[in-house]
């Protein structure tokens, strides 16, 4: 049994297919998903989906890139959507430097806000995380994040980044990219996190395994996470997926 803790069955890509897709998933074991809405459209058509479908739930949040449009009313709505019985985490919230979109001061104040408002409802918070290690890692220690904890989503860190994040209470957890021939890094870490702390996730659409990459990610894959990381670590699959699972419903306060 597996848990896909990050998924965007919420994105256009499923506009034609969401319910196959779901039931794909099924067939290959996964009987949990979250759904992460991270702007005004992605958030309202996951909820949506969390509606349709029990062992579906939701994480809502701003994404970073689009930091610049979120207003004061957008997170007072997030605020009130999070009372929902099936969101479980708030995000994914964080850092991106990569693309230009909003200036890094902004996207920290909106990271800042998202992290109080966690605190505030006592929710989990998922991290979205690109080419920012460092100011991640010193924004969640001065807002005092390791009162919730959450998830690094797709980690693609150091050890050593990896090790400052799980003092912080934070899970790690490894998408396709840790099934690539070439992903050095992601292989050597995810050896070394502590089983407890270790999540999985297909990050779908997005981001698919090998030997799918290139292609649409959807939450079947998870298993080809799953095994890929079962061989690296040398360990038994089914006690990796369990496990994992059991993280995943213990973080998220899903019984």
């Amino acid at each position: 049994m597996l848990f896909d803790t990050h998924v965007h069955l919420n994105a256009d890509q499923f506009d034609e297919d969401v319910t196959e897709t779901i039931e794909r998933a099924k067939e290959k074991g996964v009987t949990e998903m979250v759904v992460v809405g991270f702007d005004e459209k992605t958030i309202n058509r996951a909820m949506e989906l969390v509606e349709s479908y029990s062992h579906l739930y939701a994480a809502i949040g701003w994404h970073p890139v689009d930091a610049i449009d979120m207003t004061e009313e957008h997170l007072r709505w997030i605020e009130e959507l999070a009372s929902h019985p099936k969101v479980v985490a708030l995000g994914e919230m964080g850092l991106d430097y990569h693309w230009d979109k909003s200036p890094k001061e902004v996207q920290k104040e909106v990271f800042r806000k998202q992290i109080y408002l966690a605190k505030k409802i006592n929710l989990p918070i998922i991290i979205h995380n690109r080419d920012a290690d460092q100011d991640i890692v010193d924004i969640l220690k001065a807002e005092g994040a390791d009162q919730v904890g959450g998830i690094m989503h797709c980690f693609g860190g150091s050890l050593e980044i990896a090790r400052m994040c799980l003092d912080l209470n934070f899970h790690i957890s490894f998408g396709g990219p840790v099934t690539f021939k070439n992903a050095k890094r992601p292989k050597e870490v995810v050896k070394e996190i502590p089983l407890e702390k270790l999540l999985i996730e297909t990050d779908c659409p997005y981001l698919a395994p090998h030997p799918f990459r290139g292609k649409r990610n959807e939450p079947a894959y998870v298993k080809l996470i799953a095994e890929q990381i079962a061989e690296l670590r040398e360990m038994n699959y089914q006690e990796l997926a369990n496990q994992t699972r059991i993280n995943a419903k213990k973080l998220f306060g899903i019984t």
